[in-house]
């Protein structure tokens, strides 16, 4: 029997009982009804127990049914005739009944059960339920009856089912096609590397002493091998984020911050950018991929400006369970149209021409936000700059003293 149901099983179960609850009968409103005659009551409690969504019923202490509404029958297969009398364990598959003994003394003092267990149709098929089980009590706090509520909760298992296995098969795809951009990339390496090496080098030698076209030939393979090796590189590092990792540990994002500076101080003096930077937390990560995460923003911001030197902005707030870092620039900016694409791998919105690079850096930045548990966004309008922000997890306590 499972009784430590998911917890969103627990809020989804929690949500529809509670809805039960209000439209099922009120067995001590019944009983009023029954003593002060009021007998338009009792008949609309009958009503209610009878077209309830669930199968409800009600049994006396020994656990013999006394009641049942319709849909225990349309659920189970007995007849209205066939569950009187019948005891409640006859509905329990047969690996469920001496497990449940043990609940129902529980309930036999008043303490209301609900799980998920097997139940047991008349042809002998089982199938999960949701139950929820309570005792009515006398005014001397002595239980006179049992109710019983059940749902069939066999379509929502197997669309579970069906969703969990298909997210499986999606994360072993992810990771099959992770593994294989990292080696097709790490093993196109060296031939590319040979083919750049003897374009460089006709280059050198045969540059002026052919014709004109030659020299244009040799330029467009020479920039060619040299692009396709950036390229490769880049793959090789985004693949290397969901594939060569490490685990988790305090990182200061000062440290990562200052690490991320200084390789971009030749571009940082070049363009002249003046940098703002707060007090930065420390939280749980891989100081050499949120490294890279900052030093490709703070690049980003550096390349995409506008006529005026780069001023970045870098601010931090805080939630109960999450950082905020934001990172703002007075760039090019970005349409909205565009918010999405910015962080799809290869995707660019200027040409090699304008802005030098392979439209991965975005991606692997995102790609490293998500391993450590946050989501990165982005606020522009086209030359007003941008704001790129990044959710980043607080560390738990728990987290500190492990």
């Amino acid at each position: 029997m499972q009784h430590t149901p998911h917890t969103e099983d627990k809020e989804c179960f929690a949500a529809l009982l509670a809805v039960i609850k209000v439209i099922l009968f009120d067995i001590e409103l019944a009983i009023d009804a029954y003593f002060q005659a009021d007998h338009d009551m009792l008949r609309l409690m009958a009503q209610v127990f009878e077209s309830n969504v669930e199968g409800v019923l009600i049994s006396d202490t020994r656990g013999r049914i006394l009641h049942a509404n319709r849909k225990v029958s349309s659920i189970a297969g007995y007849s209205h005739e066939e569950l009187l009398r019948l005891p409640v364990t006859t509905l329990l598959a047969p690996q469920e009944r001496n497990v449940f003994v043990d609940y129902w003394q529980g309930i036999n003092v008043g303490s209301p059960w609900q799980g998920e267990t097997y139940l047991q149709k008349r042809d002998g098929k089982s199938f999960p339920a949701w139950v929820n089980v309570s005792a009515v009590m006398d005014d001397n706090n002595r239980v006179t009856h049992f109710v019983i509520e059940f749902s069939d909760i066999s379509a929502y298992r197997l669309a579970q089912e069906a969703l969990q296995q298909r997210t499986e098969e999606l994360a072993r795809s992810n990771k099959e096609l992770e593994q294989f951009a990292y080696v097709a990339s790490h093993d196109l390496q060296e031939p590319l590397r040979m083919v750049a090496s003897f374009t460089q080098l006709l280059a050198r030698r045969y540059e002026g002493k052919l014709d004109a076209d030659a020299d244009e030939f040799i330029h467009y393979a020479v920039d060619g091998a040299t692009r396709m090796q950036t390229l490769i590189n880049d793959l090789l590092a985004y693949s290397r984020v969901g594939t060569r990792v490490k685990p988790f540990e305090l990182v200061s994002l000062e440290i990562v911050l200052q690490k991320a500076l200084d390789n971009l101080r030749l571009a940082v003096e070049e363009s002249g950018a003046e940098i703002v930077r707060p007090t930065l937390p420390t939280i749980l990560g891989d100081t050499v991929q949120l490294t890279q995460l900052f030093q490709n923003l703070i690049a980003n911001a550096i390349k995409f400006r506008g006529e005026a030197s780069p001023k970045i902005n870098i601010s931090v707030s805080c939630s109960d369970d999450f950082w905020r870092v934001e990172l703002n620039d007075n760039g090019i900016g970005i349409a909205p149209e565009f918010f999405e694409r910015i962080f799809v791998i290869f995707q660019r919105l200027h040409t090699k021409e304008d802005y030098p690079g392979t439209g991965i850096g975005l991606a692997i930045c995102k790609k490293i936000v998500e391993r450590h548990g946050g989501t990165i966004s982005v606020e522009s309008e086209p030359d007003q700059g941008a704001t790129f922000i990044v959710i980043l997890p607080k560390i738990k306590s728990e987290e500190v003293n492990q």
